[in-house]
């Protein structure tokens, strides 16, 4: 059974109550509840579709660490009918490949839409070919990308606010397309239910991130999607927290692997 997005995105299941609670390894915690998650999503997936035509057969690479606003663009981009790219430092396939749903291979080929908080990287030729940048600087209370960035670049910070809470329209979806291209294998969208993290239904989970390999990007993802699909809210706690269980009994979580 294919996993409709769209459901689980313009009615999450747990409404007003807590879907990401983020703790950052500087001290900073923000609580996201499902409605206000999907209050950013939907902000974004209006960019993605009316600044940069989004839809079925787009690569949208993240080159992000785990964190909130890594899941907002994740799910914006499902939301779409695009596809995730995970990649290491050189980035994998292109639009081209996209278009004829195949599996993008390990080169470093052109994506549509390239996400970073790393801008400079971009400029220098690290993060491969993209047709359109988009920086995101993470700290929740930024409202501007603080450095330079390429003429052309949209800067997330100062222009996804002033998108619509509300959906306003997106392409019609294609089960074939890609949803995930990662580690040199394509996941299409009609085979996310099966990609998707399996976890315990309407729990509130504690979960340790970290790093920006592309397997840990990738099992990130694969656990927000979860989360989504069995109702379920996650606590987010940076690697190397030195105390991750007395934050779980905080936040009435069950640590979970």
């Amino acid at each position: 059974m294919s996993l409709s997005i769209a459901s689980l995105i313009d009615a999450p299941a747990l409404g007003a109550r807590p879907f990401l609670t983020w703790y950052g390894a500087d001290g900073e915690r923000i609580e996201l509840s499902a409605t206000v998650t999907a209050n950013w999503v939907a902000k974004t997936t209006n960019l993605l579709v009316e600044e940069l035509d989004a839809g079925p057969g787009t690569l949208v690479r993240l080159d992000l660490p785990p964190h909130w606003r890594t899941a907002v663009w994740a799910l914006a981009t499902w939301r779409v009918g695009a596809g995730v790219v995970i990649a290491g430092p050189r980035g994998y396939g292109g639009a081209g490949q996209a278009s004829g749903h195949g599996a993008p291979d390990d080169g470093a080929g052109r994506v549509d839409v390239l996400v970073t908080d790393r801008p400079e990287a971009a400029m220098e030729g690290e993060l491969g070919e993209y047709d359109e940048l988009v920086a995101q600087v993470l700290p929740s209370l930024a409202r501007a990308f603080d450095g330079p960035l390429p003429a052309g670049a949209l800067d997330a910070a100062r222009v996804v606010g002033g998108f619509a809470d509300v959906i306003v329209w997106t392409p019609p979806a294609d089960p074939a397309a890609p949803a995930v291209v990662a580690r040199g294998t394509t996941v299409p969208h009609g085979g996310l239910s099966t990609w998707a993290k399996d976890l315990p239904p309407a729990a509130r989970l504690a979960v340790t991130v970290g790093g920006r390999t592309p397997r840990e990007l990738e099992q990130f993802c694969a656990t927000v999607l979860g989360a989504l699909r069995t109702g379920s809210s996650l606590v987010l706690l940076p690697e190397g927290h030195p105390d991750p269980a007395r934050i779980a009994e905080t936040e009435h979580a069950t640590l979970h692997s």
